[in-house]
């Protein structure tokens, strides 16, 4: 272990991976810390911490919280512990104190106090089966936002919420609104006509914002996590929630949001659709289809609204390099400008930074850009880069604001940069200025990730 590290356990103190996250990434920030962890002791973290080349106390269990940092000679150690009182605090961590209830401290035991609730998982992968089915047997559904569930326990507890007709989004599930609440990473949209079910986190939020900007609402979207239109799960939650959006009076329409789905489940989905009473419109990603963009322009017209232009700011310089290089958050992003530039034949290399590989022992890219801007900086450098393109995700649960360290990265460097902004005039961090400061530095910024793809590929000289 570094001279510089400090590792210490602490009890009776939890929270959610999500807010742990966030902890993490500000502490990061403060001067003199090299990189900080906060999270639970669970056997992945343990693990993803000594690779880091921590050494974790032995006595480590599941029900201490880690915070381990690595100071720089300028570190100071109480800043780093008054930071993370300070942000567990901000993101709504409150101790109990005598005067005030305990809170619960079992899903069942909650339940017992709100039986028939929506119930947000967001515990280690390896708790949260368990978890989930506590909540699925009190009759309530569920939101999974965690990953790393095995793929047997996500079937069966989808078959079991099947038998009883209750809903499990996830898991994995970024992204959701029920009730007009925005749970996860989602965007803040008003009420409306569109029910959404969508495999896919940043797939739903794209759609969310073309439809917001076009003064179409969403009441329900609900997020049921990309294997569900796997052939092992077989559309099993999707199925759930069709039927839901579809038998609700204040819902005119519904579109199924996907990555690519198994060909057999498809076809299955779309006969299931035609006996709902309530249309169901299909983005479903892959060659040959809509993008996400046609999709929702089709949806557009099916509600007899009217097709807006998709924003565009900002100017990008010409293109000198053959090479298309993308930097995403977002994979279904990622994804969908995959399919367009392999259409054009351009020369591509794509990159989703939320793919475990780079989330492991650190925040999602919404979170954390420190990896994407340390690999801007490498293809900024390299003469075959023709065009970058990116994504910015607003939202809650997003980094506050993104343009701060994104702006400044972009501007001066020698290939143009295309930009997808995804997010809603409503959103915490402002979508016209996140727009305004990157147009500034030199994008071209898009609120349609297929306009900014072909854009990039036009750029480039590809067809597209």
């Amino acid at each position: 272990m570094s001279p510089g590290d400090h590792v210490e356990l602490r009890t009776g103190a939890y929270a959610d991976s999500v807010t742990l996250l966030q902890v993490s990434h500000q502490v990061q920030q403060l001067a003199g810390v090299a990189t900080a962890q906060i999270a639970m002791a669970t056997p992945l973290n343990v693990e993803v911490l000594e690779r880091m080349g921590f050494a974790v106390p032995g006595d480590a269990t599941v029900n201490h919280l880690v915070v381990a940092v690595r100071l720089t000679d300028e570190g100071d150690l109480e800043s780093v512990r008054t930071e993370v009182e300070r942000a567990l605090s901000d993101t709504g961590r409150r101790p109990s104190g005598p005067s005030e209830e305990a809170p619960p401290r079992t899903t069942s035991s909650a339940l017992r106090h709100q039986p028939g609730s929506l119930v947000l998982v967001s515990v280690p992968g390896v708790s949260a089966a368990v978890e989930a089915m506590d909540a699925l047997e009190s009759g309530s559904d569920v939101m999974v936002f965690s990953d790393n569930v095995s793929l047997a326990q996500e079937v069966a507890l989808k078959q079991y919420a099947a038998s009883r007709d209750l809903l499990v989004m996830g898991p994995d599930c970024g992204t959701a609104v029920v009730g007009g609440i925005g749970l996860g990473f989602a965007n803040v949209v008003a009420a409306g006509p569109v029910g959404i079910v969508a495999a896919s986190g940043t797939g739903c939020q794209q759609v969310l914002a073309l439809l917001d900007h076009a003064g179409v609402g969403v009441t329900t979207a609900y997020g049921v996590g990309g294997r569900d239109l796997s052939a092992d799960v077989g559309g099993l939650a999707t199925r759930t929630a069709l039927t839901r959006l579809a038998h609700d009076r204040s819902v005119e329409l519904v579109v199924l949001i996907s990555k690519p789905p198994a060909d057999q489940v498809a076809r299955e989905l779309a006969s299931y659709a035609e006996s709902l009473p309530t249309p169901v419109h299909f983005a479903v990603l892959g060659r040959g289809r809509p993008d996400l963009t046609a999709a929702t322009e089709d949806l557009l017209r099916a509600l007899g609204r009217h097709v807006p232009a998709w924003p565009v700011r900002g100017e990008t310089r010409t293109a000198h390099g053959t090479r298309l290089q993308g930097l995403f958050v977002g994979g279904t992003l990622k994804q969908e400008a995959e399919v367009l530039a392999n259409a054009a034949g351009a020369e591509a290399e794509l990159v989703d930074f939320g793919e475990d590989q780079y989330t492991t022992g650190r925040a999602h890219p919404m979170i954390d850009p420190t990896l994407r801007l340390e690999r801007l900086a490498e293809i900024a450098a390299d003469d075959t880069t023709g065009v970058v393109l990116m994504d910015v995700v607003l939202g809650h649960g997003a980094e506050a604001d993104p343009a701060a360290t994104l702006a400044p990265a972009i501007n001066g460097i020698r290939p143009p940069v295309v930009v997808t902004v995804v997010g809603t005039t409503h959103d915490p961090q402002g979508l016209g200025g996140q727009v305004q400061a990157l147009a500034a530095a030199g994008a071209e910024v898009h609120l349609s990730n297929a306009g900014a793809t072909r854009r990039a590929l036009q750029i480039l000289g590809a067809p597209s």
